[in-house]
Formats: structure tokens, C-alpha cells, sequence
């Protein structure tokens, strides 16, 4: 074998063993570590007994704008004002009916939601016109905005 065939040999299987780790990340990195993600139905449970909103998040695995809008999980802030939520975090394609239930305008994806500590949507949409739960998946700015006017109509 010559050593240009080793060096692509070589490249070729440093590059295959990257793609387990890669497929891991796939859907995103949503930063379990500083965000106390939760199913549906303990997070319903969490908000009632804690009397918090929910903030509910649809997303795929094989979703890009999933994958980028989980990186807004990383801010700062993001990660300070989700402490007033329950976060909860549901894979569409695993949801069965439920995705069917948060589709008030389609189930396009990544779809977030805001509900009273009893379960009930919050009117509290992202500022656009057309998919009006589909927050910035690149401004945290955008997904604090929601979770302040949802804080501010649980409150009332």
C-alpha cells in the first residue's frame, strides 16, 4: 500500500469514527445541564404544585433549526429565567397526539409554548405574523421576550 493510500485510509477512518459522536447531537444540545428539562406529563404536575408557567418545546432530532434553536438554552439569561418555568421538552416525532394538541397553527418545528401553572395556553406568541410560536432560533432575546409576557399573564 502505498502512503498516499495509508494517509486516506487513515483520514477516512478518523473521519467515520467521528459520525456515532456526531449522530449523538443530532436534534441539538439543549444544555440538560443548566436547564431542568422535564417530561409532559411531570412537568404539568411540577407547574401546578409549584403554581409556575410551563415553558413546552416541540422539537426532531433530524430538525437544523431545532439544532440551532437549542443553542439559545446556552444563554445566560435564558438559563437564569428558565429557574420561573418548568421546562419541558418533547420530541415531536415520539409525541404521539400530543404534538396534535400544540398545533394551533400548524406543527412545524421547533414550536414553543407557554402555559399557566394549571396547563392552559398562554396567549403568547413569538413576534411574526405567519408560525407565531417559532421564537428566534438565534436571539435569545426572542425566547426571553416570551417567557416575560408569559410571567407577567400567569401573574394575572
Amino acid at each position: 500500500m502505498t502512503t498516499l493510500a495509508r494517509r486516506t485510509l487513515l483520514a477516512l477512518l478518523l473521519v467515520a469514527s467521528t459520525l456515532p459522536i456526531t449522530a449523538a447531537r443530532a436534534g441539538g444540545d439543549w444544555n440538560d445541564q443548566g436547564i431542568a428539562w422535564q417530561s409532559y406529563d411531570a412537568g404539568l404536575a411540577q407547574a401546578k404544585k409549584d403554581k409556575k408557567p410551563v415553558c413546552l418545546i416541540f422539537f426532531t432530532e433530524w430538525c437544523p433549526h431545532c439544532t440551532n434553536y437549542s443553542k439559545v438554552f446556552h444563554d445566560p439569561a435564558v438559563v437564569a429565567k428558565s429557574k420561573d418555568f418548568v421546562m419541558v421538552r418533547i420530541d415531536k416525532d415520539k409525541a404521539g397526539e400530543l404534538g396534535g394538541k400544540y398545533a394551533p397553527d400548524g406543527q412545524y418545528i421547533p414550536r414553543t409554548f407557554f402555559l399557566s401553572p394549571s396547563g392552559e395556553l398562554l396567549d403568547v406568541t413569538a413576534p411574526r405574523d405567519q408560525y407565531k410560536y417559532f421564537y428566534d432560533e438565534a436571539d435569545p432575546k426572542s425566547v426571553l421576550g416570551g417567557m416575560d409576557a408569559a410571567l407577567a399573564k400567569s401573574k394575572s
